[in-house]
């Protein structure tokens, strides 16, 4: 059995029919003369993101890292090969990228790229298959993570013009440095740059500590292509009653402001529209500099908790203030700026059909969903994450503790920011391939 994963896809190995514990990760190319290829893998810990030391790069000349559970099984021509033991690997480990890096030419050289997941001991396998490259000499070909207890695997197809040292350097690894060429003149300062440069005038002095999420929130975005992005950010916030005690601690309060944080860096308008949804919809002030350092408690004054959990009621509202209405759709629809909506909630909704139903539609809109749960399990959110039958991937799930929140060792901003830009650098050349994206 294989299952075959487009660009931006997922599959859990135990649900593709592997055993989830030692996969075998083979790459493939045609050879080209002059051109070589060396293929490595990266291992990266929970907590930031980038490797812990260098031993964490296994490639042919470092062939083994995390104490043998990940090895460079040999090189071979047109061919390569990495064996991870999952079960092995240590705790602080969540994510294992593999990729290569050439020399002498770039990978549109050699042909269709393909890498293959299959376990030794079943007869199933997980493919993927790369047909955009071009002049790129590295390329990131899968990672595997680690999400809700189950192993996943993620088709990438992300490369690099810089080589084996831009692809290292973003993960943490140490590469040798080399003579920097002549630096070319100073292109001309961009609408966007300018716009960041005043922003960061501005909160200097009126509100560092927001200065700094949105500091940190662009290193993140940064390395993921996306320094000079723009889109129209909304927040839709769960105002159900289980979500009492995470208004009166200030969790909700933490996240709104690194939301508005990556507002502040996406959205040239200043502002995050709010979205609050429970027994009904709401169509929320904005959040903005002006507003935001008590909008959580303002908000559930303006709009007291209510005794259920329908999220297809905000995504509605979302739908109809952005498209202009939340019908079915079989086409795609097509703007200039792609909307990113951040999803907040603590438990499961009451309307999981009408839900997932506004999930497949708005699909065919450049829309992107983020979901985010406080709390430990959301099977339901889960499915959405891998819901099967849409036109396009369109939204991604993580879940957070409180106690990462306000706890006495809370999660980092950067690794917060870091899971929300998990699928969605991936999703925007998607949607432009679909239709969805005109700029």
């Amino acid at each position: 059995m294989t299952t075959s994963l487009t660009k931006g896809a997922n599959a859990g190995l135990v649900a593709a029919g592997l055993t989830g514990q030692v996969v075998q990760i083979s790459l493939r190319w045609q050879p080209a003369a002059g051109v070589d290829v060396d293929c490595s893998a990266i291992l990266l810990a929970a907590a930031t993101g980038k490797v812990r030391s260098d031993d964490d790069f296994v490639f042919y000349n470092q062939p083994s890292g995390a104490d043998g559970a990940v090895t460079h099984t040999g090189k071979n021509p047109g061919a390569d090969t990495i064996r991870v033991d999952v079960s092995r690997l240590p705790s602080d480990l969540d994510r294992v990228v593999v990729a290569a890096s050439t020399g002498g030419g770039g990978f549109g050289q050699l042909g269709t790229l393909s890498v293959t997941v299959s376990d030794p001991t079943t007869r199933a396998d997980i493919s993927f298959v790369i047909t955009d490259a071009s002049t790129e000499t590295a390329l990131v070909f899968i990672e595997l993570y680690l999400r809700n207890a189950q192993w996943k695997v993620r088709a990438v197809g992300q490369g690099y013009d810089s080589g084996l040292a831009g692809l290292a350097t973003d993960f943490g690894v140490s590469v040798e440095d080399t003579p920097p060429p002549a630096p070319p003149p100073p292109p001309p300062v961009s609408l966007e740059k300018r716009r960041l440069v005043d922003l960061a005038k501005k909160l200097e002095t009126s509100n560092p500590q927001l200065l700094s999420l949105v500091k940190t929130a662009g290193v993140s975005l940064q390395k993921k292509g996306l320094g000079e992005h723009t889109a129209r950010v909304a927040l839709c916030i769960d105002i159900s009653g289980s979500m009492q005690g995470l208004f009166r601690r200030g969790a909700v309060q933490k996240l709104v402001e690194r939301v508005l944080a990556l507002g502040l860096r996406f959205d040239d308008d200043g502002a995050v529209d709010v979205f609050a949804f429970g027994r009904e919809g709401h169509v929320a002030e904005a959040m903005t500099l002006d507003n935001q350092h008590a909008y959580s408690t303002e908000m559930i004054r303006r709009f007291p908790l209510e005794g259920a959990t329908y999220y297809s009621k905000a995504m509605k509202l979302v739908r109809e203030h952005y498209f202009g209405t939340a019908v079915r759709r079989s086409q795609p629809m097509a703007a200039s700026t792609p909307v990113y909506v951040m999803f907040i909630t603590d438990g499961e909704p009451n309307d999981r059909g009408a839900a997932e139903e506004q999930v497949r539609e708005a699909a065919y809109e450049p829309v992107f969903w983020q979901f985010i749960g406080i709390g430990d399990r959301f099977p339901f959110l889960e499915r959405l994450d891998d819901l099967k039958g849409r036109y396009i991937d369109n939204a991604d799930f993580f879940s957070v503790s409180a106690d990462e929140l306000l706890g006495s060792r809370p999660i980092p901003d950067a690794a917060l920011f870091e899971r929300l830009m998990q699928e969605y650098p991936t999703w925007i050349p998607q949607a432009r391939a679909k239709g969805l994206l005109s700029g």
